[in-house]
């Protein structure tokens, strides 16, 4: 998890990151936000890859 927010803030930038989290419902997530996924039990490795195929993520960042 540590990695996965510390991508999430390099991308986003540290005060944005937790708010796209929180608010943000992506159809690559079934609908849910990032934090809605992971509390379901989605794999944070799986909610990065789904945040970076909706969010144009570069490459150096993946």
């Amino acid at each position: 998890m540590t990695v996965f927010w510390e991508r999430m803030a390099a991308h986003f930038g540290e005060a944005y990151a937790d708010s796209f989290a929180r608010d943000h419902v992506m159809s690559e997530l079934g609908g849910r936000t990032v934090h809605e996924a992971l509390e379901a039990g989605w794999e944070a490795k799986d909610v990065w890859r789904a945040v970076c195929a909706a969010m144009d993520v570069p490459a150096d960042l993946r």
